[in-house]
């Protein structure tokens, strides 16, 4: 795997987040939307929160993605 590919699993985050109502999403339907496995979404948060376009949180037991 290149660099290309994390940048394209941080592309397919980005653009279910984009897409739902409130700009965020927990983890779980993170794996549902992009259909990416969990550690290639970990990979994706870390680019995109590098970049500064999300907040990451918790909530109850998921972990919960915004978009800034």
């Amino acid at each position: 795997m290149d660099i290309a590919t994390f940048g394209t699993w941080a592309g397919e985050v980005y653009k279910a987040l984009d897409a739902s109502e409130m700009k965020m999403l927990g983890l779980k339907k993170l794996k549902k939307a992009t259909k990416l496995k969990k550690d290639e979404i970990m990979a994706a948060l870390g680019w995109l929160g590098r970049e500064g376009k999300i907040v990451v949180s918790m909530d109850d037991e998921d972990l919960v993605v915004k978009l800034v």
